[in-house]
């Protein structure tokens, strides 16, 4: 397999991560002749490195995002429940009475 057919699959496999269009750019420079192909592949692959680097820091921004979510789900969840533990503990010491609401 020629080299410019191999970048060719390699660029189809990664049709997934990279735009439709420039997948297609690449392809349609993958045909032209050498010299031309030569002078234009340098600032394609450029660009493409530069989409799959992208692609890569939004997917970790979004797994970052989710676990951001997550903690503070469960940072409310732990809150919540100390504020009932100490509502409980503080009605316990008071014997169950207000006798001093304004205190702690």
């Amino acid at each position: 397999m020629s080299q410019a057919n191999q970048r060719v699959d390699d660029q189809a496999a990664a049709q997934e991560e990279l735009p439709k269009d420039l997948v297609e750019l690449a392809i349609m420079i993958a045909k032209l002749p050498e010299e031309h192909r030569q002078e234009l592949e340098p600032a394609v692959n450029k660009v493409i490195e530069n989409s799959r680097r992208r692609r890569r820091i939004y997917t970790l921004v979004q797994e970052a995002l989710s676990q951001l979510r997550l903690d503070m789900k469960y940072l409310m969840f732990d809150l919540e429940a100390t504020r009932r533990e100490r509502d409980h503990y503080k009605a316990d010491s008071n014997g169950g009475s207000d006798e001093n609401p304004g205190e702690f």
